[in-house]
């Protein structure tokens, strides 16, 4: 007998329709049947809990499984899709593809993670969302584009998410509903062609056991793991929901394997399994029903990961957790940084607040140099590294090298805000003046992670604003953190130069931008970049500059290695084209700038016939 759906609140249970119940019929597609019928749709282990009611959004109390279908927004009732009737275009869409073979309609998943934020937090007692929604504040940078958070109080989810900045999707009322002492939470940037806030995560299965994910980074064989899931069918394109599936499907595993050990062993045992078929960069927090805070991070520790915690006031109490992106997110909270959770580690944060960890595959701490160049916030210590004392050695680095430079600089003056300390320091080495000539408005976002050319074009203009009491009259040397498709900078020049400056030099903390991003920064196309088949002197005749000047590679590199002497390989391949997890070939860099995410099929039109 198939299981039934609700196509909304309070309808009526009609049986499933044929062709949505041969989907049904396979674990894990979209959330099917209620509570009571978990086990028939979802491959649960003999003896295990139902996966219990869960409240999503506003809170009333809905069932899960009926909340994805109702997400789906497919038609009122199963009569209105037998009849073709009535449908939303969401319905259309998904009977249009349930009626095409599986083998021709499964979407290609191009569209990855990017960069993130995420957050998880365990408290003894009291809300987590509130803490939480703190801790999305202090990683917004990473993000601005959608947020997430789900909380569980011991026996409902309770989930909430949507475009925007967290400060626009939270409220006092929608932060009472998320109720429980248990919670993760999500910032996404856009990328052009993933605006929808269905992609935003985070992510659920209802089976097995009911789990939640948040993922930073970017899968290099998305395609090959979606292959290997047969029929499962996707919501989004986004690679984390992928993610999410390889990781149930290993649990399903485990637990028909060994089905009477432990919880714990079988999630740290299918999460070893994960680790040996994924690739690519990927930081991740899980929250599995009745088991747990999970998080994990991959092999050559791509992505940043960091453990804190917040000791118990008394014997009787329990020590409290937070796993996030930065630890810059936990002064707010009280939290005290322990350590990064290491390449290759999978940590549990069980309900009785003990904190279990296991090194489930060998690892070599290999991190993006990026992260501290741009992506994280100066106040961070990533991999044993500042982020501000990393920053300032790229200033004292490029400082020596400006020295030999025949040029006559009157000011120093940053592009706020990420190249401020490599700018003191410059200009410290240098015996000039430095001035904040450069006037942001906090209200517009960070062009960089913009979805398109021009949204990028037309922010930088609002943005910033040249002080002609600084510039008038001046030759200037501006410093930026780095310079990637040249949209600022050829602005920037602009406005000093209208602001009166008789020269403009330009200095770049970070080399040249050459080579695309494959781990989860939205850098995917070598045409993009300023310096594409250009050399030094062509970027600055690009960019309208006086002079030019970039890092070195291997004084960007030597910068990291002083600081931790136990990393002996950065992520530059953005920079050197050497890409750490050794799969990545000029075919995979083709498809990518092509269009799709690399090996893998090319996408597939799901419309009937295509």
């Amino acid at each position: 007998h198939p299981p039934s759906i609700v196509a909304r609140p309070n309808s009526p249970h009609d049986p499933m329709p044929a062709t949505l119940a041969s989907y049904a019929a396979r674990p894990l597609v979209c959330g099917v049947g209620r509570t009571r019928r978990a086990a028939a749709v979802g491959n649960r282990p003999a003896g295990a809990a139902a996966v219990p009611a869960s409240r999503v959004g506003g809170g009333k109390g809905i069932d899960i499984a009926t909340a994805r279908f109702a997400t789906l927004r497919l038609a009122r009732s199963a009569d209105d899709l037998r009849a073709g009737a009535s449908m939303t275009s969401a319905a259309r869409q998904f009977r249009a593809a349930a009626d095409v073979s599986t083998a021709t309609t499964r979407t290609s998943h191009r569209h990855a993670a990017r960069m993130c934020g995420i957050i998880g937090l365990f408290r003894q007692e009291g809300p987590a969302s509130t803490e939480l929604y703190e801790g999305l504040l202090m990683l917004q940078h990473r993000g601005q584009d959608s947020a997430g958070m789900v909380t569980f109080d011991g026996e409902r989810f309770v989930e909430k998410k949507d475009n925007g900045l967290v400060a626009n999707i939270f409220n006092k009322e929608s932060l009472e509903e998320l109720e429980g002492s248990v919670g993760i939470g999500h910032v996404r940037y856009p990328t052009a062609g993933s605006l929808s806030a269905n992609e935003a995560q985070p992510f659920f299965v209802n089976s097995p056991l009911g789990i939640y994910l948040i993922h930073n980074g970017n899968l290099t064989n998305a395609d090959d793991l979606l292959e290997g899931l047969g029929g499962r069918m996707m919501k989004t394109t986004s690679d984390s929901e992928v993610l999410l599936n390889v990781f149930a499907e290993d649990i399903n595993a485990e637990n028909a394997k060994n089905p009477e050990a432990d919880m714990d062993k079988r999630l740290f045992d299918a999460v070893t399994h994960t680790m040996k078929k994924v690739k690519g960069a990927y930081s991740v927090i899980t929250m599995v029903n009745q088991v747990g805070l999970f998080a994990f991070r991959d092999p050559n520790g791509i992505r940043p990961l960091v453990l804190g915690q917040r000791k118990a006031v008394s014997d009787d109490d329990k020590d409290e957790w937070c796993i996030a992106s930065e630890d810059s997110a936990f002064g707010p909270l009280g939290f005290t940084r322990v350590r990064d959770v290491n390449p290759g580690e999978a940590i549990l944060i069980t309900p009785e607040g003990k904190m279990v960890s296991r090194q489930c595959v060998n690892g070599t701490i290999s991190p993006c140099i990026f992260e501290y160049i741009y992506l994280a916030r100066p106040d961070s210590t990533l991999n044993g590294i500042s982020v501000y004392e990393f920053q300032l050695e790229l200033g004292r680095r490029l400082a020596r090298r400006i020295k030999d430079r025949d040029w006559e600089i009157d000011v120093i003056v940053p592009v706020p805000d990420g190249s401020r300390p490599s700018a003191i320091e410059i200009a410290h080495e240098l015996n000039m003046p430095y001035r904040e000539g450069l006037v942001k408005n906090r209200y517009v976002g960070r062009t960089f992670i913009m979805p398109d050319q021009r949204t990028r074009e037309l922010s930088v203009r609002r943005k910033l604003n040249a002080m002609r009491s600084v510039f008038n009259g001046k030759k200037v040397l501006l410093v930026d953190d780095s310079i990637v498709r040249g949209t600022t900078m050829n602005q920037i020049v602009k406005m000093c130069r209208a602001a009166g400056a008789t020269k403009v030099y330009l200095a770049s903390a970070a080399p040249p931008v050459k080579h695309p991003n494959v781990y989860g920064v939205d850098m995917p196309s070598r045409k993009e970049f300023v310096a594409h088949e250009r050399d030094e002197q062509g970027v600055c005749d690009l960019l309208g500059a006086d002079g030019l000047i970039y890092q070195s590679v291997e004084d960007m590199l030597q910068a990291g290695r002083g600081m931790n002497p136990q990393i002996e390989r950065f992520d530059a391949s953005c920079f050197d084209g050497d890409y750490v997890c050794g799969d990545i070939d000029e075919a995979y860099l083709a498809r990518l700038e092509a269009g799709g995410r690399g090996k893998g099929r090319a996408g597939v039109n799901t419309k009937k016939g295509k």
